[in-house]
């Protein structure tokens, strides 16, 4: 499950537009933010995470937030101020599961590295789902979990929701604020739809002739939509980004780590499908926030996209990278792998279970210092844009953002060694699931 949200600069406290998401995969997923800079290709295939397509001559700098395994990314930008973050969506389209078609991230990949536009990624990921389809597993360990997709679509100035099943589409353009949540929400107000959707609806007996064509009602699943709770995430983001006055940085940041229960009574085992901030609780509820990312796209400066690179925003901080800089690439940046390494993700998730162990006890000794930390990264942000600063500079803040967060992850982890309380094992089904996703990747029992 994912949340994905967008305010248009009219909407906004700065004027830009910013874009959020919470990329929701398997608790042991780890999920690599990294840069690939603009390039010039001589091969003439490029292999995406199942199959090859014709590679471009030359591609854009990007910076994605990505499964490790996958080649495709969850959300990203371009060095144009192009954003995009997909949601997984069910429908009543069934699977062929042959993997001969782009994953949704793919897609995104591909717009991201190959566009400057919102119009023209849409056309890209939509002239690309009609060619290839999208019959192809976005999994994990899970290798029957397939499903469609949403975007968002945007760049400095407008905004774009796309919704698909199997190789149709409708998309509507984003007038002030608008977030989807892995239902389809587009019914008769599409303003663009693939050429064939009404024909191929009412051959399926999913619409009639002589009614108006509703996009939701005619190819949305109700099972996975139900019980992904997709509705009552999707208001939830909605409620925060219009509850008043202008949406800002911090709001979007702090919206993407809220719970379906005030923070006084969370507890992870207690996480539903209703939470925006995902954790992990079993069989009906087997998704965690593995990646969180808010983007800001200015018209005149430098855009923004900050990352976590971690799991659990409710736990993480948020760190500013921009483009032509040079972190997040190289041999010193480590990219997750499967089990536990040096990466941020994998540190940072060896932190993180523990609290979620206790979190009520534990948490609130670690709350003040992450968002001391949060704070002082925005108003650092804030500054060297105002004063003009060049990449150089803003690269520098970059990499002190890296460091103070491991840092402060290294703190934690000495704090809670010393003294960190019971492990709370009042929800068995809770506590023997989470150890058994611990065992798998040799996470050790407390």
């Amino acid at each position: 499950m994912c949340d994905t949200f967008v305010a248009l600069p009219g909407h906004t406290d700065s004027g830009n537009l910013i874009l959020g998401k919470n990329s929701d995969r398997e608790p042991n997923e780890a999920q690599a933010i990294e840069r690939v800079p603009a390039q010039s290709h001589k091969a003439q295939w490029l292999q995406c995470t199942y199959i090859r397509i014709p590679q471009v001559k030359e591609t854009y700098e990007v910076i994605l937030s990505r499964p490790f395994h996958m080649w495709g990314a969850e959300m990203g930008a371009n060095e144009h101020g192009l954003v995009i973050g997909n949601e997984a969506v069910f429908t009543k389209i069934r699977f062929r599961r042959r993997n001969d078609g782009l994953t949704g991230m793919d897609m995104l990949r591909l717009a991201l590295e190959r566009t400057k536009s919102a119009e023209a990624a849409l056309e890209c990921i939509t002239s690309l789902l009609e060619q290839y389809g999208q019959d192809a597993c976005g999994g994990y360990r899970d290798q029957r979990f397939f499903y469609h997709n949403s975007f968002i679509i945007a760049d400095k100035a407008s905004a774009w929701i796309l919704e698909t099943a199997g190789r149709q589409w409708a998309a509507k353009q984003v007038a002030g604020f608008a977030s989807i949540s892995n239902g389809l929400t587009i019914e008769e107000d599409y303003h663009l739809l693939s050429k064939e959707a009404i024909d191929f609806a009412r051959k399926k007996g999913w619409s009639k002739k002589g009614q108006a064509f509703n996009f939701r009602k005619a190819f949305s699943d109700w099972f996975y939509t139900y019980m992904g709770s997709c509705r009552l995430r999707q208001e939830a983001t909605f409620r925060g980004g219009t509850a008043g006055g202008r949406f800002s940085v911090q709001q979007a940041m702090e919206l993407l780590a809220t719970h379906n229960l005030p923070e006084e009574e969370f507890q992870p085992g207690r996480c539903t499908t209703a939470s925006l901030c995902m954790h992990a609780t079993g069989p009906a509820n087997p998704s965690q926030t593995t990646g969180s990312m808010v983007a800001e796209i200015r018209t005149n400066g430098p855009s923004t996209l900050w990352l976590t690179g971690t799991a659990s925003p409710c736990l993480s901080v948020y760190k500013p990278y921009f483009f032509g800089g040079g972190t997040l690439m190289g041999a010193e940046w480590k990219i997750p792998g499967p089990l536990p390494d040096e990466s941020l993700w994998w540190q940072a998730e060896g932190v993180f279970r523990k609290i979620a162990r206790n979190y009520q006890a534990r948490k609130p000794l670690k709350n003040a210092a992450r968002r001391e930390l949060q704070r002082a990264l925005l108003a650092k942000e804030k500054h060297l844009l105002r004063e003009g600063a060049d990449i150089r500079k803003l690269d520098v803040l970059s990499e002190e953002s890296l460091q103070a967060h491991g840092a402060l992850l290294t703190s934690w982890d000495s704090e809670m060694k010393k003294s960190m309380g019971p492990t709370i094992k009042w929800n068995p089904l809770f506590y023997y699931f989470r150890r058994r996703i611990d065992r798998a990747v040799g996470v050790a029992d407390e």
